[in-house]
């Protein structure tokens, strides 16, 4: 048997992170998939898909991502029941996250750290000193690199 989901879509709300009574930390967030067709009206409908993802995993959700950040999720699909305040068995369907993948790059900072790495100099007049920013450059350029992609 397998059950397998992998998804890609923006957050709804923020994250709601939660601890349960020994101390793991839970997240829960709403997923919304775009369909890959358009309905009568040639309007694209998405689908808005409950996840979970716990421990270490459920604190970086919980503070890298928020409403309207898009992320991938790869897990599987859960099917629970509870009686609610009324005592009627309720149902919840929802995809238990094995990894979160933020696919956006962090918030547009000004202070940027972030993304500690060696700064690069500006215009110093002897094009040698510089760093290249494209280290590729030597093979040549393309200008739509995806042409050469397999898929």
């Amino acid at each position: 048997m397998l059950n397998r989901v992998i998804l890609v879509g923006r957050l709804t709300k923020d994250p709601e992170l939660r601890y349960t009574p020994s101390g793991v930390a839970v997240a829960n967030f709403t997923l919304a998939v775009n369909r890959t067709f358009s309905n009568q009206n040639g309007e694209r409908d998405a689908d808005f898909i409950n996840c979970v993802v716990w421990r270490k995993p459920a604190e970086n959700v919980a503070n890298y991502l928020k409403k309207g950040s898009l992320a991938g999720v790869d897990g599987r699909i859960q099917t629970r029941s509870y009686d609610d305040n009324e005592g009627k068995k309720q149902f919840v369907t929802e995809v238990v996250a094995e990894s979160v993948q933020f696919l956006e790059p962090r918030g547009n900072n000004n202070n940027n750290t972030a993304n500690p790495g060696p700064k690069r100099e500006q215009s110093r007049g002897n094009q040698s000193n510089q760093f290249n920013d494209d280290p590729f450059s030597q093979y040549g350029s393309n200008d739509n690199p995806s042409d050469d992609l397999p898929f």
